[in-house]
């Protein structure tokens, strides 16, 4: 690694990968690399922490129409899948909303789908780097796989969206963009505490497949991935909790105070079985 604590060690059609020495070196590496940026375009990022670098930026509709054998199927064809899915859990969910539930758009009833567990055609990202830090490294793993921070440029996608719509007519099917959601229903709570919003892509595409196709030759960083070691994963969970950065501040439910509770044994004994 460099003085500095990380690497940049590739870019091509608006992606661009780092590698950091230790997780610790994150907030060094935001104030130089993102905050600091004086550019001339505007640049607002979201993000998204993922266990394992290796893993796809896609959906869980995506994966799951891997496992049934249909995801090479023709676009329109598995639009028309996500459309039937959806109704069936639009039909599921009767009389379960409570009283006079509010009315829902498309991508709010997949935004509560999401909640709940349903495959849907989202990805979840969060406002805060450090939120997604914690993502990261929630759960512990297996094997020595680098951790990965990926940040996404909205206002890049933003305007990519409006040159595609107004681009040449598409006669069938969804318009392939990637939308950034922001759904403004009560019923997740959780959105309100990670700062949290999604993207949504065409059926099938990863969002790293859509940013290299719609930004072919660009070097400008539209999707930034940042690989970090495997390593020390509870100092970084215990520098977050004491940034108040925790399940029980991101989960303001009863499935947060578990999983808080349960990390809280981890430290406790961990730091026995290390200090012995």
């Amino acid at each position: 690694m460099g003085v500095s604590g990380w690497q940049h060690v590739g870019e091509s059609d608006g992606t661009s990968t780092f590698q950091l020495e230790s997780w610790s070196r994150f907030f060094d590496f935001l104030e130089a690399e993102i905050f600091s940026y004086s550019g001339p375009q505007r640049r607002s990022f979201i993000w998204r922490g993922q266990r394992r670098a290796n893993w796809s930026l896609s959906t869980t509709l995506d994966r799951l129409l891997e496992v049934v054998g249909i995801s090479d199927g023709p676009q329109d064809a598995l639009e028309d899948v996500s459309k039937q899915h959806l109704e069936r859990f639009k039909y599921a969910s009767r009389g379960r909303r409570g009283l006079s539930p509010a009315a829902l758009s498309e991508n709010e009833w997949w935004s509560l789908g999401q909640h709940f567990g349903l495959a849907t055609p989202l990805l979840d990202w969060t406002r805060a780097p450090f939120a997604a830090l914690y993502f990261a490294f929630e759960d512990a793993s297996v094997g020595n796989v680098p951790r990965a921070i990926y940040a996404l440029n909205e206002n890049a996608v933003f305007a990519k969206e409006l040159e595609i719509q107004n681009g040449p007519s598409i006669e069938k099917g969804r318009v392939p963009i990637v939308e950034i959601v922001d759904p403004m229903s009560d019923e997740n709570q959780r959105l309100v505490s990670q700062g949290g919003c999604f993207t949504r892509a065409p059926i099938g595409t990863p969002i790293e497949q859509w940013v290299q196709r719609a930004f072919e030759g660009s070097s400008d960083p539209i999707l930034i991935r940042i690989e970090i070691p495997d390593t020390d994963r509870l100092g970084c969970l215990q520098a977050l909790n004491r940034m108040n950065i925790n399940h029980l501040s991101l989960f303001p439910d009863l499935s947060g105070a578990s999983r808080s509770t349960n990390l809280r044994l981890e430290f406790e004994h961990c730091t026995v079985r290390k200090n012995a």
